[in-house]
C-alpha cells in the first residue's frame, strides 16, 4: 500500500529532522513569529468559488509531472491570475516537494500558503509555521480523533489554518468530532490512488452548514468547477491540471474563468 509505505518514511523523515533542529530550539525560533492566517477568509469569500492553486512537481503515481519545476515563478503566476491561496507540496521521497519550496514562496507571494505533506507529529506544524505555511493540511485517515484534535489545537494556538482532508463518512465523523472548520473532501482515494469527482456530490451532505467546504483532486475543467460550485463547494484545489501545461496563466483562466 502506497500510504502506508509514504507513513512509515514520514516518521523516520521526522527523526532524522528533530536531530538537524532540536524541538526546543524550533519552538524557541516559532515563539519570535506572529501569525494572523488569511487562509480560512480568503477562501470562503462569497459570490464565486474560490482557487486554491497548487504546486506540486511529482506524484507516486505519474512520476515527473512538470520537468521544469520553478516555485516561484508558478506562484507569482497563480497569483496573478486571481488564486485565493497557495498549496505547495512538500513530501520529498514521494511528490519531489522540498521544504525549501513553501519557504521561497511565502517570502514571494501576498496570498496565504499552505503546506501539504503527511502530518504525523506535531513538530512539523512548528516547522511549518517557521518555512512561512499560514495553513497546513491535515488527513483524518491517518490520525486518530485525539491527534487531530491535538494537531487543530496546536495550529490555531500559532495563529494558523488547517485544512482537514477526509475521503468517506467515517473520516468526516473523526474531523467533526476534532472539531475542524475547514473541510476538504478528498475526491482520490489514498489507498488506491483513484479518483472520483462525484466523491464530493456524495459526501457533502455530512458536512455541517457552518463549515468551509473544499473539494480536492480530479477537478480538469470548468464544468467540474461549475458542477462542485452547485453544491455548495467554497474552495477547490486543483494542481495536476495546471502542472501538465505549458501555459499555467491560461489554463487557470480556462478552468476558473474570473
Amino acid at each position: 500500500m502506497i500510504l502506508s509505505k509514504i507513513i512509515q518514511e514520514k516518521r523516520k523523515e521526522v527523526e532524522r529532522t528533530k536531530i538537524r533542529l532540536s524541538p526546543n530550539k524550533l519552538m524557541e525560533k516559532v515563539s519570535k513569529l506572529y501569525i494572523r492566517s488569511s487562509f480560512k477568509k480568503n477562501i470562503s469569500r462569497g459570490h464565486n468559488i474560490n482557487l486554491i492553486a497548487e504546486l506540486k512537481k511529482a506524484s507516486p503515481i505519474k512520476g515527473i509531472i512538470r520537468g521544469d519545476f520553478n516555485p516561484t515563478k508558478i506562484a507569482l503566476t497563480y497569483q496573478a491570475q486571481g488564486a485565493a491561496a497557495l498549496s505547495v507540496l512538500t513530501d520529498e521521497r514521494f511528490f519531489e516537494g522540498k521544504p525549501e519550496y513553501l519557504k521561497e514562496v511565502s517570502q514571494r507571494v501576498t496570498i496565504p500558503v499552505l503546506r501539504k505533506d503527511f502530518f504525523i507529529d506535531e513538530y512539523q506544524i512548528y516547522e511549518s509555521a517557521l518555512l512561512g505555511a499560514e495553513a497546513i493540511l491535515l488527513i483524518a485517515d491517518i490520525l486518530t480523533v485525539q491527534e487531530l484534535k491535538k494537531f487543530l489545537d496546536v495550529t490555531k494556538a500559532l495563529g494558523m489554518d488547517a485544512l482537514c482532508e477526509v475521503h468517506n463518512e467515517e473520516d468526516i465523523q473523526k474531523a467533526l468530532d476534532a472539531g475542524a472548520s475547514i473541510i476538504g473532501i478528498n475526491n482520490r482515494d489514498l489507498h488506491s490512488f483513484k479518483v472520483d469527482v462525484v466523491n464530493t456530490q456524495r459526501l457533502i451532505r455530512y458536512i455541517p452548514e457552518n463549515k468551509v467546504k473544499v473539494s480536492e483532486s480530479g477537478i480538469r475543467t470548468y464544468e467540474d468547477v461549475m458542477f462542485l460550485k452547485s453544491l455548495g463547494i467554497n474552495a477547490v484545489l486543483i494542481g495536476e491540471v495546471f502542472m501538465e501545461t505549458d501555459d499555467i496563466a491560461a489554463k487557470v483562466r480556462e478552468i476558473m474563468r474570473p
